[in-house]
Parts: structure tokens; C-alpha cells; sequence
């Protein structure tokens, strides 16, 4: 790529008009793969969580001695469209996922030129830690959180009366949104990193708000997880050891910084 300075503005569109065509492209691609197997992902990968088979919970009845039984929920689709639009739905958001380190790469490519010398320094190497954060997020996600959350609003009744008969778009958007959440989660330590380089927050900031997020995350880990101890240490801990890592991040820019002055 020619320099950014010698580039008109047109250029510049028509750089990042082919990187979102290069990137659509790779959706596409993972998309079609997904569509393909979509009877399969659905059963083994979606429909899987709703039973005591499922590795989460096997690991939660050995080692934590909470087993879960077969979750009653019934699955249906209540338009004529449903299956298809969800199944259209789950390959694209799918093939996002599976592509999400080509298209950083992309987009990051494009903003690259445009910075300074110190600026790209900062960030060096970003699309590889980003890509994996992004992973493990995702793995959390789908290993911890969405059993979980499956569990427990498969299982809640208001009345012995009232049946769980969820339909496949409020089953698979709790799904794919919490999976999705958790791996944009656990970006935290690299934004703090970058936030951090830039000077727009420090390791007193991030001390000072440490009960608050802790009070926050407990919260949140309250509402997703089944009402015992155990299921929201579990997803709570993690979350709670980034910030940690936030912290130790800033401090080490920060002490950085002060030796290089």
C-alpha cells in the first residue's frame, strides 16, 4: 500500500470499499459452510446445551457435585419463515465468528497507515492478542455462560401450570448473544492497554472503580447464572481476573512510560 499522505480521499474510500468486500467475501465463504451443516450444528452445537450430556454440566456434576438433569423446554417456530430466517441468521453471525481474525486484519490494515510511528509501536502484534481474547471469549461463552443461562431459564417456572416452550429465535439470539457478548468481553485487557498508552485511563482509575465493577460483575453473573453460589463464582471469577489483568496492564504502561522519561 502507497503511503496514506499521498492517497486522495477517494482512494482511501476505495481502499476501504475493497477491504469490506475482501471481508464480506470471508463471511460468505464461512457462512456457506455453516448453511451447509446447519442440521448437524444445530443438534450437536445448540440443542446440545439443553442436556445433561452437555460437557459443562458433566464437569459441574463431577467436580462441583451439581448435576443437571434434562432440561423441559420444548422447541418450536411460530412463522412460516422462522427456521429459515434463524438458520440464514445463525450462519451469517457464525461466519462473522469464524472470520472475525481476517476481518480485524482488514480493518486494521487500513487504519494502520494513518498512525505514527509510536502510535503502530503501541499496538504491535494487536490482531493476533485481539483474535485470541476474542476466542477464549467465545469458548467462555459458549462453555460457561450459555449452559447456564439455558439451565436456568429452562428450568425456571413461575407455575407448575406454565410449560417452557421457547421459540427457536428467543433460544438461539440467547445463545449467540451471550456467546458473541463474552468474546467482545474479554477484549478488555487490550482496550485497557491501548486507553492506557493513549494516557485516557490510569492503574488509580481502574483501582479507584475496582469495588464498583466487582459489584457490577456479581450482578450481572446473579442474573444469567442459576440462583446458587457456585454457578456465579464461576462465571463471575473470570471476568473479575481480567480486570485484575486490565490493572497489572496499565501499571506496566505506566511504569513504562515513567522510565522512559
Amino acid at each position: 500500500m502507497s503511503d496514506s499522505k499521498e492517497m486522495s480521499f477517494l482512494d482511501h474510500l476505495e481502499e476501504l470499499r475493497w477491504r469490506l468486500v475482501r471481508s464480506a467475501i470471508a463471511i460468505l465463504v464461512f457462512s456457506l459452510g455453516i448453511w451447509f451443516y446447519q442440521e448437524w450444528i444445530m443438534d450437536n452445537i445448540f440443542l446440545s446445551m439443553k442436556k445433561p450430556e452437555f460437557i459443562s454440566f458433566r464437569v459441574l456434576c463431577r467436580f462441583f457435585n451439581i448435576c443437571i438433569e434434562e432440561i423441559p423446554l420444548k422447541m418450536q417456530s411460530t412463522t412460516m419463515a422462522g427456521q429459515f430466517s434463524y438458520a440464514l441468521w445463525m450462519s451469517i453471525i457464525g461466519g462473522f465468528i469464524l472470520a472475525f481474525p481476517f476481518i480485524f486484519y482488514q480493518i486494521w490494515s487500513f487504519v494502520k497507515p494513518g498512525l505514527k510511528f509510536k502510535e503502530k509501536k503501541v499496538v504491535k502484534g494487536i490482531v493476533f492478542y485481539v483474535s485470541i481474547l476474542f476466542f477464549i471469549g467465545i469458548l467462555f461463552g459458549y462453555f460457561i455462560v450459555a449452559p447456564l443461562c439455558v439451565q436456568f431459564f429452562g428450568t425456571y417456572q413461575i407455575s407448575k401450570s406454565v410449560e417452557n416452550i421457547f421459540t427457536v429465535s428467543s433460544y438461539m439470539s440467547t445463545i449467540i448473544s451471550t456467546v458473541f457478548y463474552s468474546g467482545i468481553l474479554f477484549l478488555l485487557p487490550i482496550v485497557a492497554y491501548i486507553f492506557s498508552k493513549l494516557g485516557i485511563i490510569t492503574p488509580n482509575f481502574l483501582r479507584k472503580y475496582r469495588k464498583h465493577a466487582i459489584v457490577a460483575i456479581l450482578i450481572i453473573s446473579a442474573i444469567i447464572t442459576p440462583p446458587d453460589l457456585i454457578s456465579q463464582i464461576i462465571v463471575s471469577i473470570p471476568i473479575i481476573l481480567l480486570y485484575e489483568l486490565s490493572i497489572f496492564v496499565t501499571v506496566f504502561v505506566e511504569k513504562k512510560r515513567v522510565t522512559t522519561k
